[in-house]
């Protein structure tokens, strides 16, 4: 029987043999790799409980801006007249002050506060009594506009309370 003559299956080479078995081999360990990887892959760690507990600030603050309740966001800062807030090239000292930046920004006649949101937030503990939080912040207006931009917050466990000490906002392309 000539070549022409086999049915196709028969005409296997050595040289296609040979690859077939060398890609199920290749395969087969790139399976047996991503398995055993998958099964003694330590699990991931825990967030530590300063950093637990600085996001629920944050959280907060989202839920109480949600609802206007701009006295409800405001307590998550340090009531005191030596918080800061940088955002610009404006400093605003002490809570009293920045609050009323907020009211002036968000609860004048014809403003609105819109629906807050943090996004890709960071927390990172300083020791047992302090913490950087960095993310970005959005809002979504009513007309569809969405102000948004970055913030650095530093925080600081006071009287068992954390509190943000220093905000520094910026303020990036309104969409």
């Amino acid at each position: 029987m000539s070549n022409a003559d086999r049915p196709p299956l028969v005409r296997l080479t050595w040289r296609v043999v040979l690859t077939v078995l060398l890609l199920d081999a290749l395969l087969t360990a790139a399976v047996v790799g991503a398995v055993v990887t998958f099964a003694f892959a330590a699990p991931p760690m825990p967030p530590p409980p300063e950093a637990v507990a600085v996001r629920a600030v944050l959280d907060a603050q989202v839920e109480a801006w949600n609802r206007g309740d701009l006295d409800g966001f405001m307590a998550g800062y340090w009531k005191d007249d030596r918080l800061t807030f940088y955002s610009g090239d404006a400093v605003t000292r002490g809570w009293q002050a920045t609050f009323d930046r907020y009211r002036k920004r968000y609860q004048a006649d014809g403003k609105e506060m819109g629906r807050l949101d943090f996004r890709d937030v960071q927390v990172e503990p300083i020791g047992d009594a302090a913490a950087l939080a960095r993310g970005r912040w959005h809002l979504t207006m009513r007309d569809g506009t969405t102000p948004n931009g970055l913030f650095t917050l530093l925080f600081r466990r006071l009287d068992g309370q954390w509190r943000i000490v220093h905000d520094h906002t910026s303020t990036g392309e309104t969409k």
